[in-house]
């Protein structure tokens, strides 16, 4: 991922081979420790959270003025006591993070509407034309090129080196004219399948925030709410849900207040029910209430639906100092300087976050809460 890859990760993985076999391996950046022999395959669900140390730097005020060690701590404090007077001991709202949506370019969701619709050509031509943010002069001409004309010959020649999906889409084209689903399946199965998954996110966070909006809680069910049992690392355990009506509500209320269970939100798909008033609304305001979630034309991205916790838990949060680094060991963005509409200072304090999260839960979303910046910045 576009984090992962300017991060040092730890992972475990299982290798079905002789140990000598893994002990010869060598990769760039990489080290790798036997741990010994198992008769056990990881799985999907053998994954049960993740830990995560990331460093926060240049803290400020509102009003963009620095943050001393001690207002930033004091900060931190403040936020944590706020989340629990609001929410519980640990938890917070379980928003998808923006990095599901593409950062700096939201394309995925995008082109996920189209695919929802059918509409597979509309899909490429999204992919290949949506505006980013900050991206290059010759990547805005490329972009701009092909919404205005949709011409694949003239825009491969504005296409630059590094934007591979796009100019392998465009290729296909400029052979193949009419052949849109074949464009679009140039790009790997993971990213096809993620605009589904973008828009199904898009949907959740906006029935969520529609809840949080109307002071409705989100720890506790109200009536019509989907719940289910959370595990001890706090992932969710979905083949048992419950409806909540006016004969469970109290009970299921009682067990969510324990952290026994947690009620949901919706990932739309064509089985989805009991959607409730805020998943409907959501789905209303984004103009996506007709449709069945089915793609015809490529039914493997077609989505059943799935269900997500409204809140999720942080554990072992642990907030610390760090000394301001050297400016030549960061990256470009921090030796220009804070920007219009940013919130932070090069002189600001330098926190320490270190923090476990179940799977599925986003770091992203849990900084947002103490950061209070714009997403650009996460």
């Amino acid at each position: 991922g576009t984090k992962d890859k300017k991060a040092i990760t730890k992972q475990l993985f299982v290798i079905d081979t002789h140990v000598k076999n893994v002990a010869s391996v060598d990769l760039k950046d990489v080290e790798i420790d036997i741990l010994g022999r198992t008769h056990q395959k990881l799985g999907f669900g053998s994954h049960r959270g993740n830990r995560f140390t990331i460093i926060v730097r240049g803290c400020a005020h509102q009003d963009g003025s620095p943050m001393s060690e001690n207002e930033a701590l004091e900060q931190v404090d403040y936020i944590r006591d706020s989340l629990e007077e609001m929410l519980g001991k640990g938890r917070f709202p379980n928003f998808i993070g923006p990095q599901r949506f593409g950062a700096n370019r939201p394309v995925t969701p995008e082109f996920g509407r189209f695919l929802v619709k059918d509409d597979v050509a509309g899909a490429v031509s999204a992919y290949i034309g949506f505006e980013g943010q900050s991206e290059s002069e010759e990547v805005e001409k490329f972009r701009s090129h092909w919404r205005e004309h949709g011409d694949a010959e003239a825009a491969i020649e504005l296409a630059p080196k590094h934007l591979g999906w796009e100019r392998e889409m465009l290729h296909h084209l400029i052979k193949n004219p009419e052949d849109y689903i074949g464009a679009f399946t140039k790009m790997p199965k993971s990213l096809q399948l993620l605009g589904i998954h973008a828009l199904q996110s898009l949907v959740f966070n906006h029935l969520l925030q529609n809840r949080i909006k109307d002071n409705q809680p989100i720890t506790t069910p109200i009536i019509g709410d989907v719940v289910g049992p959370v595990d001890e690392s706090g992932s969710l355990e979905s083949k048992r849900m419950v409806l909540a009506n006016e004969s469970t509500l109290p009970r299921l209320q009682r067990n969510c207040q324990m952290g026994r269970l947690v009620p949901t939100g919706v990932l739309p798909g064509s089985e989805s029910e009991n959607l409730g008033d805020h998943a409907k609304k959501a789905m209303e305001d984004l103009e996506l209430q007709n449709f069945t979630w089915k793609v015809k034309a490529i039914p493997r991205l077609s989505s059943r639906g799935a269900r997500r916790p409204l809140v999720s838990t942080f554990r072992e949060l642990v907030v610390d100092t760090v000394p301001k680094a050297d400016p030549e060991t960061l990256d470009m963005r921090w030796n220009e300087g804070p920007q219009e509409g940013s919130r932070w200072h090069p002189e600001g304090a330098c926190l320490r976050f270190r923090f476990t999260l179940p799977s599925g839960t986003y770091a992203t979303t849990l900084l947002k809460e103490f950061m209070r910046v714009p997403i650009r910045q996460l």
